[in-house]
């Protein structure tokens, strides 16, 4: 399983990257989007690249120190965590291929979602095999991917204030 999980925040920074780069230009061309799909588009509505960037950085944070962590100290509890992260990281890759298809268009994340996403499940899988799935290990990956759900939250906070500190000029 070492081998695999430094492959985790690797993986999220090449997504991420995706996202960065292409989100701004992405609304500004689809301003349509926003009216068309209120639920979809409600957590970008104020955007800045700067934002998206800061947002970014603060969800690598606990990606790469979990890796780092599981890496040089592994053991059951923090590589229960990791393969949580992973989950919640494959999962983002499905959520953005499924936006791209509701709204049929394509989104920055698409590429990358669709290249990483067989590669992140080949990964889930062999990991598995060293994994004991326990109510323990279920409770562990459970609360790692709500806690992922809840620095997501976090994230886009920060991406919001950090469009209101900007007074929306960012871009």
């Amino acid at each position: 399983m070492r081998e695999y999980i430094l492959l985790l925040p690797i993986m999220f920074i090449v997504h991420d990257m995706e996202e960065i780069i292409g989100f701004g230009r992405f609304f500004r061309n689809n301003p349509q989007l926003f009216e068309r799909f209120p639920k979809v588009t409600k957590a970008y509505r104020k955007f800045t690249t700067e934002g998206m960037a800061l947002a970014v950085y603060e969800e690598f944070i606990p990606f790469f120190g979990i890796s780092l962590l599981a890496y040089y100290f592994s053991g059951y509890v923090l590589e229960t965590i990791w393969f949580g992260l992973l989950l919640s990281l494959t999962a983002h890759f499905v959520i953005h291929i499924g936006q791209s298809m509701y709204i049929r268009k394509y989104i920055p994340s698409l590429i990358t979602s669709v290249i990483l996403l067989p590669v992140s499940l080949c990964i889930l899988i062999r990991s598995a095999e060293y994994i004991a799935f326990d109510l323990l290990t279920v409770m562990i990956i459970s609360s790692s991917i709500f806690l992922m759900m809840a620095n997501l939250r976090f994230a886009h906070y920060l991406m919001h204030r950090c469009y209101e500190k900007n007074e929306g000029k960012g871009e």
